[in-house]
């Protein structure tokens, strides 16, 4: 063997621990990666039955809210409904009241000055 040889044997065998290192790196990289992950699936785990503790009471709660919601949604109909009764009952007692009101006005003025209004014009 001369120098040559062993300089290309020596480059083969350089590259291939380095290719052994990075191959060592990335196995203890991944390593690590698994007992991150593991972690995270024990918390999540952990998680998930505190969620399901919550679950029934947030879903009977929600059903509560539900049936609140329903009935002020009935009793505002009904206000509306009322208010709107409302509304047309005293709104033709209003003029009738108005009209009451001219016909004694008129009256009290024909009586306090002893004409009548018609006359005048």
């Amino acid at each position: 063997m001369n120098g040559s040889e062993y300089g290309s044997l020596t480059l083969d065998v350089l590259a291939g621990v380095g290719a052994l290192l990075a191959g060592v790196g990335i196995f203890v990289g991944m390593l690590a990666l698994a007992k991150t992950l593991a972690r995270v699936r024990t918390t999540l785990d952990g998680v998930d039955e505190q969620l399901n503790n919550i679950g029934t009471p947030v879903t009977s709660t929600l059903a509560h809210v539900d049936q609140v919601t329903k009935s002020l949604e009935d009793t505002a109909g009904t206000l509306s409904r009322t208010a709107d009764l409302s509304r047309s009952a005293i709104a033709p007692a209003i003029v009738n009241v108005g009209a009451t009101l001219s016909g004694v006005t008129t009256g009290l003025r024909r009586l306090v000055t002893g004409k009548d209004r018609k006359a005048k014009e």
